[in-house]
């Protein structure tokens, strides 16, 4: 009996699974709650397949796009160059552009910055030495494992194992990885033209294997025979930006033409690029008895570089050459020199020093720029 009355109270006291009693309040949470995530499962389907189903960006949209960057970047060298050609501007440049402060652990540098600082800040040709550097097992053990690096072309100034921060420096500046600085930057700036001068000690296949594993620069680089300037002269600036061969490429050494480096004595006039120990050496002379700075050639102008800077670098003489005593050596020296030509490429010791006359490497080249 206790059992059956337990029972029943249990039976009426129940609310009944089914029938047409109103739902008690948990029961209404749980068809809320069921009711939300359908809604919500729906409603990510849906989206899903919407998402699936719109079309991707079409090819000539992105083509577009492309097409109106380069359009900008012509636009700004235009308003920027006019109709000039390459052999009618002037640029900054950079004497032993890669020995400085921030690129490796040098002891005797010729610049402050960066490559890339200094591509930041205006330099336009950058001078750079390349050696090659056999692997060492020797160099590994004795640093500890700091120097164990592969052979390779590096950037040295000397042998590439003599003395750590004088004529190398750690970590060793790959040329390669110096070169995707500098095609990285053209690709970030597609208004800008970039040239490197090499001070070459390497084999031209062993710089072509260098050179080939740089991302993105066959793309950039400019070829001469290409656009044939020998007989048509150099290009437009607006036509290099307009093409993206945006990157020159010199070497001292004659035999890599097909990599599309070219021999600076076939291709430029340069001076003599010492001031003396003194840095009173201000005269212009050629540094090709062969090459006169005032060369004539039927139908072709060859490029103007011009060094300015002592045998060895200080802030201290840096100060003195790079201001008034520069710019009166262009006028007065270097132009008569050159048959009344303006430097193409004007390259000096630590660019952003100078004498507290108001004339800077940099503006000193804008004031070539703005002669008619």
């Amino acid at each position: 009996m206790p059992t059956m009355n337990m029972s029943s109270r249990a039976r009426l006291g129940a609310a009944p699974r089914f029938g047409p009693h109103p739902v008690g309040t948990a029961s209404l949470r749980s068809h809320v709650r069921f009711s939300l995530v359908l809604l919500l499962l729906l409603s990510l389907l849906g989206t899903s397949a919407l998402a699936s189903a719109a079309p991707s960006p079409p090819a000539r949209s992105i083509a577009a796009a492309s097409a109106a960057a380069n359009g900008s970047a012509v636009t700004q060298a235009q308003a920027r160059w006019g109709d000039r050609r390459l052999d009618q501007v002037s640029f900054l440049g950079t004497h032993n552009a890669f020995t400085n402060y921030e690129d490796s652990r040098w002891s005797s540098v010729a610049q402050s910055e960066s490559l890339r600082h200094q591509l930041e800040n205006g330099v336009r040709g950058l001078s750079l030495d390349t050696h090659w550097y056999e692997r060492s097992t020797w160099l590994c053990v004795v640093s500890f494992g700091s120097d164990c690096y592969p052979s390779d072309v590096y950037l040295c100034h000397g042998e590439c194992k003599t003395f750590a921060g004088v004529t190398y420096a750690l970590p060793r500046q790959s040329f390669q990885s110096s070169m995707q600085t500098v095609v990285d930057f053209l690709a970030a700036n597609p208004q800008e033209v970039v040239t490197i001068f090499l001070e070459d000690y390497v084999s031209a296949q062993q710089l072509g294997n260098s050179l080939g594993r740089v991302r993105g620069l066959d793309q950039l680089l400019f070829r001469p025979d290409a656009w044939n300037v020998r007989q048509q002269g150099w290009p437009k600036m607006t036509d290099l930006v307009g093409s993206g061969k945006r990157l020159l490429i010199f070497s001292d050494e004659p035999d890599r033409e097909h990599l599309g480096v070219m021999y600076d004595k076939a291709w430029t006039v340069s001076n003599f690029w010492s001031l003396g120990d003194l840095g009173n050496d201000v005269s212009c002379v050629s540094r090709w008895s062969d090459v006169p700075l005032d060369r004539q050639e039927p139908g072709f102008r060859r490029l103007f570089t011009m060094s300015h800077h002592r045998n060895v670098p200080t802030v201290i003489n840096t100060a003195l050459d790079n201001g008034a005593k520069l710019r009166d050596r262009v006028d007065q020296q270097c132009r008569p020199a050159a048959d009344g030509r303006d430097p193409n490429f004007v390259s000096v010791d630590f660019h952003r020093i100078s004498d507290g006359s108001g004339h800077t490497p940099a503006s000193i080249v804008a004031e070539l720029n703005a002669r008619d």
